[in-house]
C-alpha cells in the first residue's frame, strides 16, 4: 500500500469514529430537531467514508453508491422535517 492509500484509510477511520458522537445524539438527543440534524450528519459522514474508501481501493463505481446514498440522505432529512412540522413538533 502506498502512503496515499494509508492516509485515505486513516481519514475514513477518523470519520467513522467521529460518527459515534452523532449516534449518541440520535439516541439521547433532547429534541427532535437535534435528532434530525444528527441523522443528517451521520449520513453525510457515511457518504464521505464511502468516497474515501472508493479512492483508497481504486474503485470508482463505489462513488455512484455514495452519490445515491447522499440523495437518499437528503430526502430522508426532508421527509423527517416535514413529518415533524405536520405533527406540530417544531419548537
Amino acid at each position: 500500500m502506498t502512503l496515499t492509500t494509508d492516509i485515505l484509510l486513516v481519514a475514513a477511520a477518523a470519520f467513522t469514529v467521529a460518527s459515534l458522537g452523532g449516534l449518541y445524539r440520535i439516541v439521547r438527543g433532547p429534541t427532535m430537531p437535534d435528532r434530525v440534524i444528527a441523522v443528517n450528519v451521520l449520513g453525510s459522514n457515511v457518504v464521505i467514508v464511502i468516497a474515501l474508501l472508493a479512492a483508497a481501493i481504486g474503485e470508482p463505481g463505489a462513488l455512484d453508491i455514495a452519490l445515491v446514498y447522499a440523495l437518499l440522505n437528503f430526502l430522508l432529512s426532508i421527509a423527517i422535517s416535514k413529518f415533524t412540522v405536520e405533527r406540530g413538533g417544531v419548537l
